[in-house]
């Protein structure tokens, strides 16, 4: 009798232990996340590890780069994606958890130039002359075949009609974040980001923004992968709540959806 409870007892213990704020610590969950989230998630993950315990490691890159990381087997336990098409590419190789999908927040893109730029103002409508702008100078933005930035800024410039002119003076960047850096540092005189960037980086100015109906809707969608730990979908409910809806807006994000809590 003396024998079964002693084990009994060291299981009781064994299992307290699990259960212990230093277990809860060593918890993690790995995000990978368009690169245009990276300010506000790091001060959203910072306010979840601060209330959890749990910790974030985030991998911030394109959403075409991240979706086929992905797919390749990369450790990922949630992905945001800034436009949906890569993340119904994900879906389609089923490497994400469609129960869990929801379209998280919107944007906008807009024209940035250096801060200390003689360009100001532009009215970005049809028949505008990106091209005559940029003059000799190239115009930064993501790769208009993947980077969906890019995309985004082909389509709107397609719709304007300023396409077929500036296409030529356009420098491919591998992310929203390398083009944003390229104009920052004065390497090309004119850009197309979010305007959630141009609004964290000093060394730029926003001198125009692109109208919404010259483009597809811009929407982040988020999901957890299907290799997810049990414990990510707390993380995505917190994505959804009004502690992160706060910070998202202040970053001058949209939130899509009514927050849980």
């Amino acid at each position: 009798m003396y024998r079964i409870a002693g084990v009994f007892t060291a299981f009781v213990i064994l299992a307290g232990a699990s259960l212990s704020p230093a277990a809860a610590q060593d918890k993690t969950i790995t995000v990978f996340a368009a690169a245009s989230m990276k300010n506000a998630l790091d001060e959203i993950d910072a306010a979840y590890t601060a209330k959890t315990g749990v910790k974030i490691t985030v991998s911030y890159a394109a959403s075409s780069a991240l979706a086929k990381q992905i797919e390749q087997g990369a450790p990922a336990d949630l992905f945001v994606s800034a436009d949906t098409d890569w993340m119904d590419y994900a879906a389609g190789k089923k490497t994400i958890d469609e129960g869990s999908r929801v379209n998280l927040l919107g944007n906008s893109i807009v024209l940035i130039a250096p801060k200390d730029s003689r360009i100001d103002h532009v009215t970005i409508a049809e028949g505008f002359d990106l091209a005559k702008l940029a003059g000799d100078g190239k115009i930064a933005t993501g790769d208009v075949k993947s980077v969906p930035v890019g995309k985004y800024a082909k389509a709107a410039l397609e719709k304007l009609g300023a396409w077929q002119a500036a296409e030529p003076k356009f420098a491919m960047a591998e992310s929203v974040r390398a083009a944003l850096a390229l104009v920052a540092r004065g390497e090309a005189p004119l850009g197309i980001v979010y305007s959630t960037d141009a609004k964290v980086e000093p060394g730029v100015k926003i001198v125009g923004t692109f109208p919404a109906e010259s483009h597809p809707a811009i929407i982040y969608p988020v999901a957890t992968t299907v290799t997810a730990k049990r414990w990510t979908n707390d993380y995505l409910s917190f994505l959804r709540s009004n502690a992160a809806k706060t910070i998202l807006e202040r970053y001058g994000f949209k939130f899509l959806i009514s927050p849980t809590t």
